[in-house]
């Protein structure tokens, strides 16, 4: 069977690896894990063949079933030479599938899990799973559900870059994707099975399945195929060679915006300032440092974007001149006046580029009197809703991966959503969005 990827072996050094990134980061906090949409009561078939990437496999089962999926494990013959079905077993409170002439509780094995699946994933897709899918074999459990489902059918490619770059491979995936409609995810490049080097094969990480699902699921969201502009992080206004204004936003919560964008199957542009956050899979990033750069960047998007999410931490002032030396206490003695200027008001000027219906998102964030002040920036930018928020509270605000927050809207009286996980909150607010657009 084709070998697939294996952990990043901390032994190598980083160095000999390909600039690609070798895994997608955690998106959800261990801490955060629990029922929610998409995948909260919807039934995924998570088909696993003979790869050494199996072992992922595990993860990605229980982290849809914490989630709140109903996980149907399939095994290939040869996937149990990889990875034990107790496994499944024990993370997903079902016992594994095997047996291509079982019988299920509505009929035939592989009929009833076809026709009672929300969406069928195949992690790791091995180079055989592949052609036998494509060419339309029904020769074991997995292939026979694959043929008779009518649920979005994702796959996880795993192999060595050798067999992924073969033209019957790519045949096989064109065929897979441009005449059945399967949707892929990955591979990414990076290490690859023992002896085998790096290249493009690695399978992605069970986070990225994970999401990959979700947006299968999420497959009648009114933000499916929409362009969803994010803005997220700080903006840093240098002064001198090594220092600038700025403040401490982290950036979680625009990027957990992007991400919860992309799950509901829109197109996201995450312009970010600078921020120690991965980029969420599948999300286009533009990255910037200024308010100046954010705005041009913004800008040029604002106008093809149904969707503004204004999360980003702008500056109000820059320095009105920037030194092209370093600035030295021996030389400023006990104290210095910094001229500043205003910054541009980029969710302002984006949302006169916005074709006419587009959606406009802003952030609030204050230390007192937080609904009011949110209201009257409301009332003078023209936002459909603003998500407000308290500075210098613990577990909420900058850098905290939770938050709490009052949704306040023209038409509504404000709202205030508990403490929960930033990823969770973003959830929320595309709910929101998605409501105003079905509207």
């Amino acid at each position: 069977m084709p070998p697939g990827s294996e952990p990043p072996d901390a032994r190598e050094p980083r160095d000999a690896l390909p600039p690609e990134p070798l895994s997608t980061p955690e998106p959800f906090p261990s801490d955060a894990r629990e029922p929610r949409p998409p995948w909260q009561g919807k039934r995924v078939v998570l088909g696993v063949s003979g790869g050494i990437a199996a072992y992922k496999s595990v993860q990605a089962a229980r982290d849809l079933t914490v989630f709140g999926a109903t996980v149907d494990v399939v095994l290939t013959p040869a996937a149990t030479e990889f990875v034990a079905p107790l496994s499944f077993a024990g993370v997903t409170g079902r016992e594994p599938c095997r047996s291509t002439f079982g019988i299920g509780a509505d009929g035939a094995l592989h009929m009833d899990l076809a026709r009672k699946a929300d969406c069928v994933c195949v992690a790791p897709a091995t180079a055989d799973l592949l052609a036998r899918a494509a060419s339309g074999q029904a020769d074991d459990l997995l292939a026979a559900v694959l043929l008779a489902t009518r649920a979005p059918v994702l796959v996880a490619p795993a192999m060595n870059d050798a067999m992924f770059a073969h033209p019957q491979t790519q045949a096989n995936l064109s065929r897979l994707e441009n005449v059945f409609g399967y949707r892929r995810v990955g591979p990414v490049a990076g290490r690859l099975a023992a002896g085998e080097g790096s290249g493009a094969g690695r399978m992605v990480e069970p986070s990225v399945v994970v999401q990959a699902v979700g947006r299968a699921l999420a497959g009648d969201s009114a933000l499916a195929g929409v362009h969803v502009l994010v803005t997220a992080g700080p903006t840093w206004e240098p002064l001198d060679p090594v220092r600038y204004f700025g403040n401490r936003s982290s950036g979680k919560m625009g990027y957990a915006l992007a991400a919860a964008a992309w799950q509901r199957g829109a197109e996201v542009t995450l312009v970010s300032g600078p921020s120690g956050e991965e980029p969420p899979w599948g999300v286009e990033l533009v990255r910037v440092e200024t308010a100046l750069e954010m705005r041009e960047a913004v800008l040029d998007r604002a106008g093809g974007a149904a969707v503004a999410v204004h999360a980003a931490a702008v500056s109000d002032y820059r320095p009105r001149q920037v030194l092209s030396e370093k600035i030295r206490k021996s030389e400023t003695g006990s104290g210095m006046d910094v001229p500043v200027v205003s910054n541009p008001d980029i969710a302002t000027e984006s949302r006169r580029r916005m074709p006419p219906g587009g959606v406009s998102v802003g952030f609030a964030l204050e230390t007192s009197d937080v609904v009011a002040r949110a209201k009257a920036k409301l009332a003078n930018k023209g936002f459909d809703f603003i998500v407000a928020n308290r500075a210098g509270v613990e577990g909420e605000g900058f850098g905290a991966d939770t938050n709490r927050a009052f949704i306040v809207e023209p038409d509504n009286a404000p709202r205030e959503l508990p403490l929960m996980p930033k990823d969770a909150l973003a959830g929320r607010i595309m709910e929101l969005i998605e409501g105003r657009l079905a509207g």
